[in-house]
């Protein structure tokens, strides 16, 4: 009212007046309106919300000052000749956009939302006065100028600015700029790492886990200090924790990214406001073409109305797309952040059940799964409100029929929701998937122990039944899928069908026009909502939810004390200890005190706990009753050394800092200087996986020195001088450990087999079945004749005896040996879509493609007959057959229907086919490829192949290849239609379509590549989360969890910086291709209109209502085109391994048809035997001539990098020969298949490997021998009673690596294997160096009886062993110095008596 008395006032017309605005040939706006609204509301905008804008960035943290650049200085300069040019025409709000730009630049903001709408309102609001300027010269070359400054402003506007000064992490804008130029880049060449922007602070994982990891602990206390903890409850707990954690878990992620996901709801609601707006304005269109005397530019509006709504509805879309997607990118980096600490936090009972696989299926297939889950989540929550608006409005359009519809949704929304829920419980394809890759990394781990026995074929069934589970699960959930997919995308024809068809039926004069058909059609269109990826979610949240709930070790279990230089450093007080909390405990009435500065010495038989006391003194054990406490900083050497893939300098320091002297010291100390020689880039020289590539003794003083130079308070030292020979070990033992070494004054307890070590502790332990048995000094005890003093009586003459061998094998190029993941250039090959397709098989394809266009071709049967039924024009106000025309379009509904679940399922059924192909054929690759590729390949990798790409196959190229053809097809059919409705469309059409290639070959260059640098980035987090959980005991021990912590947060942030700029492409893509669909939305609606008069509505809204699909079809082509092209790099890289080296010799030589007993004498003969491990590398092995007899006991000694090693791996084949040859039986081993073989030949290697399963499977896993002999072999190997004595005996399951046996335990199961296999050749290599030395002298005594009519040769480490041996060889770099009986080379006073005189034997 006041606006309408100001125009009166002003001499004006009227603020609004539809006789000038709407009901008019020539429209206009009045006086009134374009003087006061239009001027005002870009000002009324630009102050409102100024102050609001200055207060953020106020708040804002600080991003460095952007400088002085072109496009700054462009943009101020411009706003200030605004202000003087406009001081007659409109108020001056450029003077406010000076000062916000200047204010954007002090803090660092390189564009602005607020005045890009401010210059687009002004340039809109500035058009309408424009025309009517024309009568005054003078003012309309004033607004004119005036007019294209505020149009340049907002051309400017659409750029960011350079990065701020001081802005390491600069924010990457989702602009067109930024995307277009990495697109454009990785068109021209392939992109690279250094091409990848900085990740941006708010994505980093310090940034993202700070808040998480310190809300989750908190709340993961109080729920541990709510919970039940009666042992009758414990099932009822755990479960308890499990629900608990899942919803601790959805709180902590909704606290941290829920703000900024909300930001993407609002979109996503504009999104939908303007998604129901579209049928509206296409119901007064069709109104328009029915009405003839209306004027043509209200067609136009329309139209270009229509155009708007569908560029606005692409760009909020991508906007809540955008959101979404950086929500699953944070929530992936959060989700790998907390399993990788809880890796480091659970207790050993945990571990048993938390395996590797199924750490590693958490943060690929489930953390994919909970990525997707972000998208849809939505559904959840707006699908009602959907449902209950397009209801709405159908009610409004056809009254009360448009009800009836909501049968169908009340019949399929169940329906879908019980298809969903079966689903659900078929999740136990993820078991199979924990357990395969569980088994693949076990594999991985001990392919050196298959390869030895020849147990490839054992184990490739073992992993292939977990396969077939796998895949059987995915077969029945995939065929559900097809069901609830082919239902869901009928959804909208039945509710079509029954709201037509009820609203015919009830009543003859209720007349379907196209107004009504094609609005209705339009809105029904809208409910095809996405739920089915939901219970998966679910499925995934609560997996995550019970991993994060299991057990973790106590910090109380022990007191951690300051160090203090007087009194006890370690104290345990009537400790009892288990490995679980409900299992009985093992060490039981543990009462010890260690004296600061004194050396314990602890002793005992194989099994009795030697290493479970140190594992209880360092917490890793669950203290039942008692109390243990510890004074000062702890290091700790493993038995079994733990080695990082990493140079040998940064083992040793550890995430210390170097100091020169020091180093140096504990380097002469651990007797590692000589090594350094011999390696080829000295202590830069890098370690492959485990400590590949150096014998079992340099691992064992690796781990030492690791500790040694650590300058810890208290050393926990398991047995750390098993592994290295007499003399290394006496000077170790002096210049490390004893009490004149490096660590005197610091408190070491020492588990040692060594006797002669015992009597320079302070204290010596005696451990028997899990308590201790003796205590006391060395004299103490002997005194006491007890069972100490009978042991040192009986052995007190047997000295250890082994020598440390480096592996003759070098790494090249200066020390450097693992190879990093390949990365792929260019876009992926034709061929690796004619691969994957040659795997589907022809029968699908055709079966595929008949089907695809089977149903293609009913939907637009069944749209053309809607069209003609529009179009049929009513008599005496009724429409006539209506029970024919709803039979007919009820018979192309349901065939659609069936189509679409035919295609759905082959398409399903294909991909299953090509992935069990494509895994087969990786398993095989890998398993029979030689081990060099073991040695120079990551087992991340590897574990990447076979979790991430496999997961990829099965379930990501089948999908997109399924929305790929379905969209195809479909826009095939819009195409079909428009033309048909519109011909002239196709002048629009064919330029669209060249733009669209070529917009989309950009695109996919760098697609690909981003693809395939996010994929090699991933390996080295599996390497790591592999390499700590397989050290975490080392790792908590020295307290270094945070810097592994880091590292891994590291590697996450590599592998985002990959993801990020992906994901973004993919929105910039979208936007692209779907603002030219929203082109087309508009010549198909203009040529409708223009030509009005030749066309029916029921054509025009055929054609109209197919057009407004493009956009959502064109979404669909790009992210199912994207996801095929991007992980049909999974297939690239599956089969990448097809062609590398594999080992030359089949499994079994054709032709070549052996003896049932051979070998049945035991002869080898060496013939000029020369062997290298790579080509261009030195010989390991040169002129190897000998021949062994039948029943010889040969022993091989030397110095270190002698080639005593070498010969067994060429015995076995693990290395071919480079010359000569190797006879047995007088048979050439070249002409033999090598399982037939590794089959007949046996060895006892010096690692002890364990795979999980039972026991008789780790003996026996081709089930070729009896119970009998397996328990004889047990009793020969002097562990039948320990076995006999376990509740499923035989049965017994091992753990991952057989970490529920002790070391000892397990090399007695080796000998076992030995004694089964019985062959008449027997390698032994050290096999008894974690094994107490009355259970040694036993295992000698075994292999002199049981192998007697047996060859055996022993790469000898402890002398003492072979000194009865028929001959010895002695090695010196690769050749053959010395070879006699014992006695004769000791007369001959050459290398072996020299070996045998340091060793103490002489």
């Amino acid at each position: 009212v006041k606006m309408e008395a100001l125009c009166n006032n002003s001499g004006l017309d009227p603020l609004w007046d539809w006789n000038i605005t709407w009901y008019t040939s020539t429209p206009d706006l009045t006086k009134c309106f374009q003087h006061t609204v239009l001027v005002w509301f870009p000002c009324v905008y630009l102050w409102t919300c100024s102050p609001l804008y200055l207060v953020y960035l106020q708040l804002r943290p600080q991003k460095g000052i952007i400088p002085l650049s072109k496009l700054c200085c462009s943009k101020t300069s411009n706003c200030v000749f605004l202000v003087r040019i406009s001081d007659l025409l409109f108020p001056r709000p450029q003077v406010l956009a000076v000062v916000l730009i200047q204010m954007e630049r002090i803090k660092g903001t390189r564009s602005s939302v607020l005045l890009f709408l401010f210059w687009m309102f002004l340039v809109l609001c500035s058009m309408v006065p424009l025309k009517g300027l024309s009568s005054d010269a003078l003012r309309f070359v004033a607004f004119f100028i005036c007019f294209s400054l505020q149009l340049i402003e907002l051309v400017l506007s659409c750029f960011s600015d350079c990065r701020p000064l001081s802005d390491k992490h600069a924010n990457i804008q989702v602009t067109n700029r930024l995307t277009s130029s990495l697109v454009v880049r990785g068109y021209r060449r392939p992109l690279q790492a250094a091409d990848l922007w900085t990740l941006r602070d708010q994505d980093s994982s310090v940034y993202i886990m700070t808040e998480l990891d310190k809300f989750w602990s908190q709340s993961c206390k109080q729920l541990r200090s709510s919970a039940v903890p009666t042992e009758k409850t414990q099932l009822l707990k755990k479960n308890q924790e499990g629900r608990g954690c899942c919803l601790i878990l959805l709180r902590a992620l909704g606290r941290s990214f829920g703000l900024y996901f909300l930001v993407g709801i609002l979109c996503l609601l504009a999104h939908d406001a303007i998604m129901f707006a579209v049928p509206q304005v296409l119901s007064v269109l069709l109104g328009f073409m029915r009405d003839k005397d209306a004027e043509m530019w209200k067609g136009l509006l329309f139209a270009s109305l229509l155009f708007i709504l569908s560029c606005l509805q692409s760009v909020l879309h991508h906007q809540f797309m955008f959101h979404c997607f950086t929500v699953g990118m944070r929530l992936k980096t959060a989700v790998m952040g907390l399993v990788y600490r809880k890796s480091l936090l659970m207790s050993s009972a945990a571990r048993q059940q938390g395996t590797l696989g199924e750490i590693i299926n958490l943060i690929s297939a489930d953390t994919q799964k909970l990525m997707d889950f972000v998208v849809y989540f939505n559904s959840v929550w707006i699908a009602p409100i959907e449902i209950a608006l397009c209801f709405y409005f159908l009610w409004q359009l056809l009254g009360l029929p448009a009800l009836a519809g909501i049968t169908a949704v009340v019949l399929i929304f169940p329906l879908n929701g019980i298809i969903a829920k079966i689903r659900s419980k078929l999740q136990v394809q993820m078991k199979f998937t924990d357990s395969r890759i569980k088994l693949m990394n076990e594999i991985l781990g001990g392919v050196k122990i298959l390869k030895f026995y020849s147990w490839e074929e054992a184990f490739l069934p073992r992993v292939n039944v977990l396969r077939d589970g796998e895949l059987s699960a995915l077969k029945t959930s995939q065929i559900l899928y097809s069901v609830s997919l082919a239902s869901f995308n009928s959804s909208s024809f039945l509710i079509a069908l029954i709201v037509f068809g009820v609203y015919v039926l009830i009543d003859e004069q209720n007349v379907l026009d196209a107004q009504k058909i094609f609005v209705s059609v339009a809105l029904i269109n809208i409910l095809k909502t996405p739920l089915s990826q939901l219970p998966f979610a679910v499925v995934s949240v609560r997996r995550l939810g019970n991993f994060l709930s299991q057990d973790e070790l106590k910090p109380d279990n022990v007191e951690r004390l300051p160090h203090s230089p007087d009194g006890d450093a370690v104290l345990v007080q009537d400790g009892f200890f288990s490995w679980s909390t409900s299992g009985p405990p093992y060490l039981q009435r543990i009462n010890m005190m260690v004296e600061a500065g004194s050396l314990v010495a602890v002793v005992g038989h194989v099994g009795s706990g030697k290493s479970s006391l140190l594992a209880a003194m360092l917490g890793e054990m669950e203290r039942r009753r008692g109390f243990v406490s510890i004074k000062g900083s702890v290091s700790y050497v493993p038995q079994q050394a733990w080695i990082q893939n990493a140079s040998l300098k940064d083992n040793i320091l550890f995430g210390g800092q170097r100091m020169e002297s020091w180093y140096h010291r504990v380097l002469d100390a651990c007797a590692l200087l000589p090594d350094l020689d011999i390696l080829p880039a000295r202590d830069d020289t890098e370690i492959g996986e485990k400590g590949m590539n150096l014998s079992g003794g340099q691992r064992q003083r690796v781990s030492l020195a690791r500790a040694t130079y650590r300058r810890s308070d208290v050393y926990l030292l398991d047995d750390p001088l098993s592994a290295v020979d007499a003399q290394v070990g006496q000077h170790i033992f002096d210049r490390v450990i004893g009490p004149g070494g490096l660590l005197k004054g610091k408190t070491r307890v020492l588990v040692t087999h060594g006797l002669s070590f015992l009597s320079k502790a302070d204290l010596v332990l005696v451990m028997e079945d899990g308590h201790i048995s003796e205590m006391g000094s060395y004299m103490e005890l002997m005194d006491r004749k007890g069972a100490f003093a009978k042991l040192i009586h009986t052995f007190s003459g047997t000295q250890r005896r082994e020598s440390s061998t480096l592996k003759d094998k070098i790494a090249e190029n200066a020390g450097k040996l693992t190879e990093a993941d390949k990365v792929h250039t260019g876009r992926v090959k034709l061929q690796m879509y004619r691969e994957y397709f040659r795997t589907v098989g022809l029968t699908f394809i055709m079966t595929i493609v008949f089907l695809c266009a089977f149903q293609q071709a009913a939907s637009l049967a069944y749209n053309y007959w809607l069209s003609l039924w529009a179009d049929e024009p009513p008599v005496n106000g009724t429409q006539s057959d209506h029970q024919l025309k709803l039979s007919v379009f009820a018979a192309l509904g349901f065939t659609q229907g069936l189509a679409m679940f035919g295609t759905t399922l082959a398409i399903a059924l294909g991909g299953i086919v090509a992935s069990r192909h494509l895994h087969t054929d990786l398993l095989y690759s890998v398993l029979h490829s030689p081990m060099s590729f073991f040695e120079v390949t990551p087992s991340g990798n590897l574990l990447n192949r076979f979790s991430k790409e496999i997961d990829a196959i099965d379930c990501m190229i089948p999908e997109g290849l399924k929305m790929m053809l379905g969209y195809l097809f479909k826009l095939l059919e819009v195409c079909i239609i428009v033309l048909l409705a519109t011909p002239f469309t196709g002048l629009v059409l064919l330029p669209l379509t060249g733009v669209y290639v070529c917009i989309q070959s950009f695109y996919v260059a760098s697609s690909c590549q981003l693809r395939r640098l996010e994929a090699v980035s991933r390996s080295p987090i599996y390497s790591h989360f592999n390499e700590t959980v397989q050290g975490v005991g080392t790792i908590r021990a020295f307290g270094e969890q945070r810097r592994f912590i880091l590292q891994a947060d590291r590697h996450i942030d590599n592998n985002q910086e990959a993801y990020f700029p992906r994901f973004v492409a993919t929105r910039w893509l979208a936007v692209n291709l779907e603002f030219l669909g929203n082109l087309l939305v508009l010549a198909a609606a203009i040529l409708s209109v223009r030509g009005r008069h030749e066309l029916s509505p029921g054509i025009v809204g055929l054609a109209v209502t197919h057009s407004l699909q493009v956009t959502g079809i064109l979404s669909w082509i790009v992210r199912s085109w994207t996801d095929v092209e991007n992980n049909i790099v999974s297939v690239e890289r599956v089969k990448e391994y097809e062609n590398t080296t594999k080992e030359v010799a089949p499994i079994s030589m054709e032709g070549c048809s052996l003896p049932a007993a051979w070998p049945s004498t035991g002869t080898l003969q060496f013939e000029n035997f020369g062997l290298r491990y790579r080509k261009g590398l030195d010989w390991a092995l040169k002129d190897i001539s000998l021949s062994i007899q039948d029943r010889e006991k040969v022993g091989i000694v030397g110095r270190t990098g002698a080639g005593k090693s070498s010969l067994a791996l060429g015995i076995f084949r693990i290395l071919e020969a480079a010359s000569g040859r190797i006879l047995i039986d007088g048979i050439n081993i070249t002409q033999i298949g090598l399982h037939d073989l590794r089959s007949r030949i046996t060895i006892i290697p010096q690692d002890p490997v364990l795979f999980s399963g039972s026991v008789r499977m780790n003996l026996d896993p081709f089930e070729t021998c009896s119970d009998e002999d397996v328990w004889k072999a047990l009793e020969l190997a002097h562990l039948s009673s320990f076995v006999s004595a376990l509740p499923h005996k035989l049965n017994h399951q091992c753990c991952e690596g057989g970490e529920n046996l002790s070391l000892g335990q397990r090399q007695l199961l080796c000998l076992a294997r030995a004694l089964l296999r019985k062959t008449r050749i027997l390698v032994l290599d050290e096999a008894t160096a974690a094994v107490d030395l009355k259970t040694d002298q036993l295992i000698q005594s075994t292999i002199r009886t049981q192998f007697n009519d047996c060859t055996i040769l022993t790469i000898a480490h402890r002398l003492s062993t072979i000194m009865d041996y028929t001959r010895v060889i002695v090695m010196d770099r690769g050749s053959i110095v010395e070879m006699d009986s014992p006695s004769q080379l000791l007369h001959l006073q050459g290398h072996f008596y020299q070996m045998c005189l340091e060793a103490g034997l002489i």
